[in-house]
């Protein structure tokens, strides 16, 4: 971390607050973290996934804890759902890990830039409250649910994310209401985040003063966002990431 302009540290620390906000109160918020350790830093492919996915332990066992006092991680169809997620992620995670060692800082750029937009496509995609219409948290079926949590791990690993920013308008495609659909994501960031780190830090791809700078102000967000997902609109929160998300997705591409 050492030699980072001032405008820098406050750049990190604003995207971090900003994606804690995103993880909770609207789910693809997290790949904040490596857009901006991409974008501000020099750090190695495996370097800026392995630095952001430290990040996604805390924020993902805070948010859990938040929808399980929330009562969302409480109703048994929301709990099977969230560990079914949780079991593909074990498969999933160290795959993701390997698949990042496998790519070069310009091609890792590119396609996060293209992550990034795909992201900003699937919050506008996305039906607010799908589901809710019958008063019950849907559930996706086993199947459904392992292959999304087995995938979005992959995906999660590679770019050092957790699983909300997609796990989060998949289950909403598949029926799930928003709020059940976000508690489960946030159990399976945690299984991503804790099997990721491990990964990362075995090939020696963390750099710990960057995780503490950008993961203090993120768990702030956390739980800013908690509290906003129920005091704001939902096409508000989705307009200002998507906002956010399209101006760096370009920049990013062309950084890496």
């Amino acid at each position: 971390m050492t030699g980072l302009e001032p405008a820098v540290v406050a750049g990190l620390v604003l995207l971090a607050v900003a994606a804690g906000v995103g993880i909770t109160a609207v789910g693809p918020g997290g790949v904040l973290i490596t857009v901006g350790l991409v974008a501000f830093t020099d750090l190695s492919p495996a370097q800026a996934a392995g630095t952001a996915i430290v990040t996604n332990v805390a924020t993902g066992l805070l948010g859990t804890a938040a929808y399980t006092r929330s009562g969302q991680l409480r109703e048994a169809s929301t709990g099977r759902t969230a560990a079914l997620l949780a079991a593909g992620a074990v498969v999933g995670t160290p795959l993701g890990v390997l698949t990042n060692g496998l790519v070069t800082g310009r091609v890792f750029g590119v396609l996060l830039g293209a992550f990034v937009a795909l992201v900003a496509v699937l919050v506008l995609w996305r039906r607010p409250g799908g589901g809710e219409a019958a008063g019950e948290p849907g559930w996706p079926g086993w199947p459904a649910a392992v292959a999304v949590g087995t995938g979005v791990a992959v995906v999660g690993a590679m770019f050092g994310v957790g699983g909300p920013l997609l796990s989060v308008p998949l289950l909403l495609a598949l029926g799930m209401p928003v709020l059940p659909a976000l508690a489960a994501a946030q159990a399976q960031s945690v299984v991503i985040a804790g099997i990721g780190t491990v990964g990362y830090v075995a090939a020696g791809a963390v750099d710990w003063p960057l995780a503490a700078l950008v993961g203090v102000p993120e768990l702030a967000g956390v739980l800013a966002g908690w509290a906003i997902a129920r005091a704001v609109p939902v096409a508000a929160l989705k307009g200002a990431l998507v906002v956010c998300l399209l101006v760096l997705a370009p920049y990013v591409a062309l950084r890496g």
